[in-house]
């Protein structure tokens, strides 16, 4: 009777601990830790049988794209808000180019009399305009300025969004590629948890040393502290982007780079001449330079000052008694000429002008250097994405295999960390190589002068 005693308490110690290790695969598994929730080894413990599954994009998280960055820190730049004020100011000196006179007419009156001398009863009453006339093409010219200064106006505008949209490019593809770090920290954390809770849960029955265990909390201490980096290195790329546009980030860090939205891949163009006066920064300078040679063309027109073209009428009486007289006055004002003003108004603006078409050829030539660079770069970034995108297929199936191996029993401890490792770097290069084929397609784009422009998901 104590012989059947004892085999129906190890029977039901065995079932105890059936239950026991069933029930512990069936906890829920720990959420997954944001950037302000950093797990500890010792506040948070490995759960037994716990499997982190791949992280998934929020539903409920809005999706913030380039072209929502660049429209709300192109809103906050100086230019966009004087740009109204400056339109304006190019549109009324057109205006003022236009009109029939060189400068607004002025009325002139005056009148004698000798009521403080003999007062004999003389007196004398004038009335007329004084009319600014052009010089000869001084009309016409004054109004290639003004259309010259407005098309400035529009292209200096251009000229600051896109220096806008590379400091937007460059902050956005930086806190993406944060967002993917951080997320690659996080699973990888989450997979440390569960090969520790496997190895503590072998240790105690006896299956690995205690060493084993030793190992696996390493390698979870070491998660946890990368993870910590890729937080702080999250925080300040989003302060950064949060300073240049003073928008509100996702609270959910949550980043797939297999769903980014990248800009539209722009035509190849090997000759930066094809661009012709398309770029911003082309435009730019070839305005500039437009607005010199138009303003020599106007001080070469300006040999004088403004004449003027003077009409007036009078009446007059030689003493009381005497009638008043009615009499017209037309007379004209031809200021001298002066050669040293003109000159010096000639000289400056045809320096100007070598300036800009300088600075032209310089622009030109660098617009070149930097496509060629950047198409280098686009070929060997799709090169790269190709061989991670490899790379991190086949680490994902040696993980499995050795997974299934390791807790068969037939892989030891240190291969079992080692292929981890090498899974978690590979997948972490295969994300860096998409952002970073998104972050060169934006660098084309800027080089070639285009503003952001997404593709819809």
């Amino acid at each position: 009777m104590p012989r059947i005693e004892r085999i129906f308490c190890i029977a039901l110690a065995v079932l105890g601990g059936s239950v026991g290790s069933a029930w512990a695969q069936l906890k829920p598994p720990p959420a997954i830790p944001g950037p302000a929730q950093i797990p500890n080894s010792a506040a948070t413990p490995p759960q037994p049988g716990f499997r982190p599954a791949p992280p998934t994009a929020s539903t409920n998280t809005p999706v913030l794209t380039l072209t929502e960055v660049f429209d709300a820190a192109w809103q906050r730049q100086p230019e966009a808000r004087s740009l109204q004020a400056r339109q304006d100011a190019a549109a009324a000196r057109k205006e003022a180019a236009a009109s029939w006179t060189a400068e607004p007419v002025a009325l002139e009156l005056s009148g004698q009399t000798d009521q403080m001398n003999n007062n004999l009863g003389r007196r004398e009453y004038t009335a007329g305009v004084a009319i600014p006339l052009w010089l000869p093409n001084e009309r016409s010219r004054s109004m290639a300025v003004a259309e010259a200064e407005q098309r400035a106006t529009a292209s200096s505008t251009l000229l600051a969004q896109l220096q806008t949209a590379a400091e937007v490019r460059e902050a956005y593809w930086s806190w993406q590629l944060a967002r993917i770090g951080f997320v690659l920290a996080r699973e990888r954390l989450l997979n440390a948890q569960q090969l520790t809770a496997d190895v503590s849960r072998r240790v105690r029955a006896g299956d690995l040393a205690r060493a084993d265990q030793h190992q696996a909390e390493g390698a979870q201490a070491g998660a946890e502290a990368e993870l910590a980096e890729a937080a702080s290195a999250l925080a300040a790329a989003g302060q950064r982007l949060r300073a240049l546009s003073g928008l509100t980030l996702p609270a959910d860090a949550t980043a797939q780079p297999e769903a980014l939205l990248t800009e539209p891949a722009p035509e190849l163009v090997r000759d930066a001449s094809a661009l012709g006066d398309r770029h911003p920064a082309v435009m730019e300078l070839l305005n500039r330079a437009e607005i010199a040679r138009r303003s020599a063309e106007l001080a070469q027109a300006r040999t004088r000052g403004t004449p003027e073209l003077m009409l007036a009428t009078g009446r007059d009486r030689g003493a009381f008694g005497d009638s008043y007289q009615q009499s017209v006055t037309v007379g004209v004002r031809i200021p001298f000429g002066s050669d040293s003003r003109n000159r010096a108004s000639i000289s400056s603006a045809q320096a100007q002008a070598i300036e800009a078409e300088t600075q032209l050829a310089l622009e030109q030539g660098r617009i070149q250097a930097t496509l060629d660079s950047v198409q280098v770069r686009l070929e060997s970034t799709r090169t790269q994405l190709t061989a991670a995108e490899r790379r991190a297929q086949l680490a994902r199936e040696s993980r499995a295999f050795f997974e299934k191996s390791f807790k068969a029993g037939e892989t030891d401890l240190p291969t079992r960390l080692r292929i981890e490792l090498e899974a978690i770097a590979a997948e972490r290069q295969a994300a860096r190589a998409r952002v970073e084929l998104a972050a060169t397609i934006s660098a084309l784009r800027q080089a070639l002068g285009l503003l952001p422009q997404q593709n819809t998901p």
